[in-house]
């Protein structure tokens, strides 16, 4: 039995796929003049000889700077996510790419590290590691990703295509505010069980004197928001790793469950097939997304490959997130995963 009552989430950014899967408003084409100004802020940032990091001062944006507030506005507070797309990757090396798409990034926010290795602009491909590896994470290969949001609770996910797969690799979405909708009706005892605590493996990534796992509730309200921090499932299960009692508990396990279950019904998902150019922007608080496993080119150098930036959004607009994720946003507000120095052997 439900030890709370919810209200129905009427949130945007709680909606069903089919409702806007093919709806033009979750995506935005860059135009012939923004790519001009695009060319001509790539045209300044190389003369300067600037290199990543930098700041927004370097890649000047006038024009479509207004826009990208109307975006970011959208992915905040409206439907949670949105596809920018329009960019001529043909006509730019990789190098041009990594300057274009953090030049776009830093008028979003402030980019923040991935990983031990202190990746502020992060690259998503196969590094021929498994899941099953309790220190690989899983963007680190080719294999099926479940319903998730990143590690930490920043609020921006943008990926970035420079290359797509030979097959598979769809980029899917459900809203986990239309999962709260669904557990409410279906199995509220679930939802009571996703508010409690949940241990979380660090996947090897854990900061200088922390522990190998971190906890937090899995769902979690401020001001009438509410915020997921849904991990893949290999993840709660490694936690067991570092004592037998950090793994889930049996209803945890089932509502663990239960939320990919809904995450992949049809009429709740949306898909997205990457064009090279293209750039995802996720709410990492309101939406779960997924990856369907992939098959690369044989050719070296046509690997699938995703340039990633986690953002952290001004405090102003920004989703408010309850107190019991300070502790972990602050790991947000310090810059990220702090980069962990490998001991010689």
């Amino acid at each position: 039995m439900a030890t709370r009552q919810y209200v129905p989430v009427t949130d945007p950014s709680a909606w069903i796929g089919p409702h806007i899967q093919n709806d033009a408003s979750w995506m935005y084409h860059f135009d012939a003049e923004a790519i001009a100004e695009i060319d001509a802020a790539l045209a300044h940032a190389k003369r300067r000889g600037v290199q990543i990091p930098f700041g927004l001062e370097a890649f000047p944006l006038p024009q479509v700077s207004a826009q990208i507030e109307k975006i970011l506005n959208d992915v905040e507070h409206g439907q949670g996510f949105k596809l920018l797309r329009g960019i001529p990757r043909h006509r730019y090396s990789d190098e041009d790419c990594e300057l274009i798409y953090w030049g776009l990034g830093v008028h979003f926010g402030k980019p923040i590290s991935q990983n031990a290795r202190g990746h502020l602009l992060g690259h998503v491909r196969d590094e021929g590691r498994t899941q099953a590896d309790p220190n690989a994470r899983a963007y680190q290969t080719s294999q099926r990703m479940d319903f998730h949001t990143d590690m930490l609770p920043m609020d921006l996910l943008g990926l970035f295509c420079l290359r797509t797969a030979k097959r598979g690799g769809a980029s899917k979405l459900t809203s986990a505010l239309t999962i709260h909708n669904v557990l409410r009706e279906e199995r509220p005892d679930l939802l009571d069980a996703l508010y409690g605590l949940f241990h979380i493996d660090w996947r090897g990534e854990e900061p200088a004197g922390e522990k190998g796992y971190f906890t937090l509730p899995m769902f979690s309200e401020r001001d009438g928001k509410i915020t997921t921090r849904i991990n893949s499932l290999p993840y709660y299960e490694s936690a067991a790793r570092h004592g037998a009692q950090y793994a889930p508990t049996a209803i945890q396990r089932e509502a663990l469950v239960m939320v990919q279950e809904i995450a992949n019904r049809p009429e709740l998902m949306l898909s997205m097939d990457f064009q090279e150019g293209d750039i995802q922007l996720v709410n990492n608080h309101t939406m779960l997304h997924a990856r369907e496993a992939y098959e690369d080119h044989p050719e070296a150098g046509r690997e699938r490959h995703l340039l990633r930036m986690w953002i952290a959004v001004d405090d102003a607009k920004r989703r408010p997130l309850a107190d019991n994720l300070t502790e972990r946003y602050r790991w947000v507000q310090r810059g990220g995963i702090p980069v962990k120095q490998v001991q010689a052997a």
